[in-house]
């Protein structure tokens, strides 16, 4: 009962610091009004605040193992909560993304305890498990966040989607103060934290299999980062028809981390992973090919975007699972480190492909290719790291 108390506020902190990604989005030309400001700096946002999540994440891993989960989960809440209520008052876009960055910071600190929490109740293909149903939080933020960041906009305007996430802050932790969260696990190691993280980041079963997570979910920021403009611009797509797309968007996440919920214990990690990745290519391939040969037609990229989406809720909690049990030290700090990586590489991603924001896809699609087709490279590396543990094991 207790993990599933957990697991449920888990999952509610995940959504509020994912729902920062995508709730603006369909705002973004009246933001860009607003300011007044380019598009293009605007949309500049979701890279500076991925960059926000990952900057203060290894901090939020050692806070966590040194004064618990509850304190630094609150105190993560609290200054997310309140960059979120400061936001509408930005009078400029420096500003406005002054105040992303240190949402970002609290949003990270969110999204590290929220796994960590998971991690502590669960493992191995458990874990697994528990982070698809994480996996399933993410895309009610990423597509029906969107959907109702959309529905925000058009009845209250832009600033209203901001303290909406204010509020859903103060609520949640108004809950956690009622709540008893398990034991705290403290990580097997007297090494200060620096030394810790740099033991695991060289490990490659940690390595490995953290690198595959962070560019699929690149596929993910990239297409975020440049569809706004590309569908509300090139297809002249309304905010609320962009809005609408987060249901079939919402519907392929939630399918994928349903059958890993389902299948991961019978099937097994790997196979199951592999799967994913290959949908994830698929996917990027079938949007390149409609760049080039069918330009006109926008659901040769968002109904491509949906089968990547597919493969990427597939692949994503079975890497994490494998990183955190791949680490050779245990406690939060492996869950942190895969956090730090997975939103350094976005952030990386979302600035490269905010440099590509055009009208055109074919920019946008091929990142994505060159970005699933490492992913399919490390699903390699983590066979090679399996089969190199289990014959360690059996020696």
């Amino acid at each position: 009962m207790k993990s599933t108390t957990t697991l449920a506020l888990a999952c509610s902190a995940a959504f509020l610091a994912q729902v920062g990604i995508s709730s603006y989005l369909p705002a973004v030309p009246a933001i860009a009004l607003a300011l007044p400001a380019a598009e293009d700096r605007v949309a500049l946002a979701l890279a500076v605040y991925l960059v926000g999540m990952a900057l203060p994440m290894l901090l939020w891993g050692s806070l966590g193992e040194r004064f618990g989960r509850k304190p630094v989960l609150l105190a993560a809440l609290a200054l997310y909560g309140l960059a979120s209520a400061t936001i509408p008052s930005a009078f400029n876009v420096e500003v406005f993304l002054t105040l992303r960055l240190i949402q970002g910071f609290g949003a990270g600190g969110i999204s590290v305890m929220a796994r960590v929490l998971v991690r502590d109740s669960f493992s191995g293909a458990l874990l697994a498990k528990g982070l698809s149903w994480l996996g399933m939080t993410f895309v009610i933020a990423l597509g029906i966040g969107q959907f109702a960041g959309s529905r925000v906009q058009l009845a209250f305007g832009w600033e209203a989607i901001f303290y909406g996430l204010a509020i859903g802050s103060a609520l949640l932790m108004m809950v956690l103060q009622r709540v008893t969260f398990p034991k705290l696990l403290k990580a097997d190691s007297s090494l200060p934290p620096w030394r810790i993280y740099a033991t695991i980041a060289r490990h490659p079963p940690f390595l490995h299999a953290a690198l595959l997570g962070g560019l699929g979910y690149g596929v993910i920021i990239a297409f975020n980062t440049c569809a706004p403009l590309i569908l509300q611009g090139h297809f002249q797509w309304s905010a609320a028809q962009y809005g609408w797309l987060g249901w079939p968007i919402s519907g392929a996440y939630l399918a994928g981390a349903l059958m890993v919920n389902r299948f991961v214990a019978r099937t097994g990690r790997l196979t199951m992973m592999s799967w994913g990745v290959a949908l994830v290519l698929l996917g990027s391939a079938v949007m390149l090919l409609g760049s080039v040969f069918a330009s006109g037609l926008a659901v040769l990229l968002w109904l491509p975007y949906c089968v990547a989406v597919l493969g990427q809720s597939m692949s994503y909690p079975i890497s994490l699972s494998l990183a955190n049990d791949g680490a050779p030290i245990s406690g939060s700090y492996a869950m942190a480190l895969s956090g730090f990586t997975h939103q350094l590489m976005a952030a990386m991603i979302g600035g490269v492909a905010s440099l590509l924001v055009t009208q055109q896809a074919s920019p946008l699609a091929l990142l994505c290719v060159a970005l699933a087709g490492g992913a399919w490279i490390c699903v390699a590396r983590c066979k090679a790291d399996q089969n190199a543990l289990r014959k360690i094991s059996s020696i």
